[in-house]
């Protein structure tokens, strides 16, 4: 028996022994262009940290707040939170644009259905068997959803942005509270740490 495993596991090793039929081989790189001497690649570097404590004052971008008037009060009460004061005279050391949208999302939750069948309990060794069938249930739930973006005014870079999301309320008083809510959840993570 161990004679014909031997023979037949030869031939597979004598395959393993055979010249590998690619050669490791490599061409020399390429010289550098001659530019490359004299341009300095700021991508190749990360960029410098931004000095949050800096943003002290804030006003709209362009010059305009957002369409309803009830998100601008609210963003600006929100912004106040976190040390942020509307600029009294000329632009503020960032600028602001926020946005409110109403979207769909898909809630799922499952629930496990099942039961026991048969006689008594595992421990006193009756037989039975137990089975769960988990049912998922799906449904539509509308949203608020705020975008803020914080903009250097010197560069016009987004230093910043957030967005949060709460359930529309059905009534205006609740939307409001969703709005407020969506406000709060976006700007939890001003500043950047």
């Amino acid at each position: 028996m161990r004679t014909a495993i031997a023979i037949l596991i030869l031939p597979l090793l004598a395959a393993c022994q055979s010249q590998n039929p690619y050669q490791a081989e490599s061409l020399p790189m390429p010289p550098a262009p001659p530019e490359a001497a004299t341009t300095f690649d700021r991508s190749a570097y990360p960029a410098a940290p931004r000095d949050y404590g800096r943003y002290r004052s804030w006003s709209w971008l362009d010059g305009r707040a957002p369409g309803a008037d009830q998100l601008a009060d609210s963003v600006s009460a929100g912004l106040d939170q976190y040390g942020l004061r509307p600029a009294l005279n000329g632009p503020g050391d960032v600028l602001v644009s926020a946005r409110i949208s109403q979207e769909t999302r898909l809630r799922q939750y499952q629930d496990n259905v099942g039961g026991y069948y048969g006689t008594g309990s595992h421990w006193d060794r009756s037989y039975g068997a137990y089975g769960s069938v988990p049912i998922v249930r799906t449904y539509e739930q509308k949203v608020a959803v705020v975008r803020i973006e914080l903009i250097d005014p010197r560069d016009r870079q987004v230093v910043w942005s957030g967005s949060g999301e709460a359930v529309a309320g059905k009534d205006q008083a609740a939307q409001a509270d969703a709005m407020r809510a969506a406000i709060r959840s976006a700007l939890d993570g001003y500043p950047p740490y």
